[in-house]
């Protein structure tokens, strides 16, 4: 009896994962960008997939945010939410175990300020998974459009706004160069505990914007060691809040 009354608990905790209401800037961002295409300069690289049947329609794009921010855009639409459950294998309630593609790194391991924690933690850090890599095409490197490694991004799914960090790529272990993914820890904060290693979000309304420069990294400010979800995204909320001012 303790030990189900423990997982009821620990399922009720993660039911409780806190997030904030998309404030108007956003939302008018959202919405105007979300229709029609990404073309011309504002597209950086198209080509890629949602899902492996979705045809190459996706783009990284900076419409109205040209060397400020990217974001994920699809058809009239953003992009959906696989899971990722990359990094340290450690804690959690079970639900990664349904992963398929599990691998025991992020793309930054070793890169966290001080060493403070080994990688990431699905079950802990909402991080993104953005930038394709391999031998595929196309691919595209964020870090060459001003993006930087654990810097901070902001995700917009129904009516909440997320902050998570650039904490992993998308490599060539699918037939086609794919986009739109997140930690477990995230993918719940925006959808709740139904999300697990094999089940995400299907519909392509979640918007992914990640920040340029220096300033969106956060560093050591980050509460890299937290055990779990609020206590991390609580420390980069501040960073956060400064860089969706640039979505007016």
């Amino acid at each position: 009896m303790k030990n189900s009354l423990a997982l009821v608990a620990a399922a009720l905790a993660v039911q409780g994962i806190s997030a904030r209401s998309v404030p108007s800037n956003v939302r008018s961002f959202y919405n105007r960008v979300k229709s029609g295409s990404c073309s011309g300069s504002d597209k950086l690289k198209g080509g890629f997939h949602d899902t492996d049947d979705s045809g190459g329609s996706w783009s990284y794009c900076q419409k109205d945010v040209a060397g400020q921010a990217i974001f994920l855009k699809g058809p009239s639409t953003f992009a959906n939410m696989d899971i990722d459950c990359d990094g340290i294998q450690k804690g959690g309630d079970g639900r990664c175990g349904s992963s398929t593609d599990t691998q025991s790194q992020t793309a930054f391991q070793g890169q966290i300020p001080g060493n403070a924690v080994k990688d990431l933690n699905a079950n802990i850090h909402p991080y993104v998974v953005f930038g394709n890599y391999g031998d595929y095409s196309p691919t595209f490197d964020p870090q060459a459009h001003g993006i930087k490694p654990l810097s901070v991004m902001a995700v917009v799914c129904g009516d909440k706004l997320i902050y998570g960090v650039w904490g992993d790529t998308n490599g060539d272990d699918a037939e086609y160069p794919l986009v739109g993914e997140a930690s477990l820890s995230l993918a719940t904060a925006c959808f709740g505990h139904s999300m697990n290693g094999s089940n995400g979000h299907d519909g392509t309304d979640v918007l992914y914007v990640a920040f340029t420069g220096d300033e969106a990294v956060p560093g050591k400010s980050a509460n890299w060691k937290a055990d779990n979800y609020d206590d991390f995204e609580a420390s980069i909320q501040t960073l956060g809040d400064k860089l969706i001012k640039r979505l007016s």
